[in-house]
């Protein structure tokens, strides 16, 4: 007698665990901007989510599963979607820059990839794996991003320095530095992030001696 042949899972038993595995990644992000990442608990995390324990253990084994599923999908997609606009970006440094920073604050600073980058500011220390998988996944691959965008436009003639290639961590300053002042002082005194990363690109595409001609402010971000 011949076996029958299985039948594919339904698209909405599909779309369930699509639905249920989300639920639960925005409950431990919530949880984890919360709580900080070592007082966070897997119940309380299932209980936020409307899930048994047992039931997130299906999709995360551990906690640091769910930190890693966490940033390969709220900041590693922003990477991607960076590159792509490199490879194929007509304008300027300055104006490529302006992109590359809007993408960076809308996605990350002012979206849900702030409560990882804060995450890893205070507690990084205290867990180096999760340091390690930050740096290997979002870290390393940002500063090889730069250092591309710098390479082009000292290819270009935009710039003149090479100093962003050696230390592309020039260019991140201003996001760590709006994330660190909000998350302290946004309280009593809030920085302005757009206006903030406008006038540091400034600044820093003229210390990158932006070629003359080159226009003196970049867009509105």
């Amino acid at each position: 007698m011949s076996e029958k042949p299985r039948r594919a899972r339904p698209a909405k038993d599909e779309a369930e665990r699509a639905e249920r595995r989300a639920q639960i990644l925005a409950a431990a992000l919530d949880a984890f901007a919360r709580e900080g990442y070592g007082a966070t608990r897997l119940e309380d995390v299932a209980r936020a989510a409307g899930v048994a324990k047992g039931t997130l253990y299906l999709y995360f084994p551990h906690k640091q599963a769910l930190f890693e599923a966490i940033v390969k999908e709220r900041i590693s997609p922003v990477l991607l979607d960076v590159g792509a606009l490199l490879a194929q970006f007509p304008g300027d440094t300055r104006a490529l820059c302006t992109l590359m920073a809007e993408m960076l604050i809308s996605r990350i600073i002012e979206g849900p990839g702030q409560a990882i980058l804060r995450l890893m500011i205070a507690e990084g220390p205290r867990f180096p794996d999760l340091a390690a998988f930050h740096h290997g996944e979002v870290v390393s691959r940002g500063l090889d991003l730069v250092r591309a965008v710098m390479a082009r436009g000292l290819a270009r003639g935009d710039i003149t320095s090479d100093a962003a290639v050696r230390f592309p961590q020039l260019v991140f300053a201003p996001a760590m530095t709006s994330v660190v002042w909000n998350a302290l002082f946004g309280h009593l005194s809030p920085l302005d992030v757009r206006a903030f990363v406008t006038t540091y690109l400034d600044v820093l595409l003229r210390g990158l001696g932006e070629a003359p001609g080159a226009p003196a402010k970049g867009g509105a971000i």
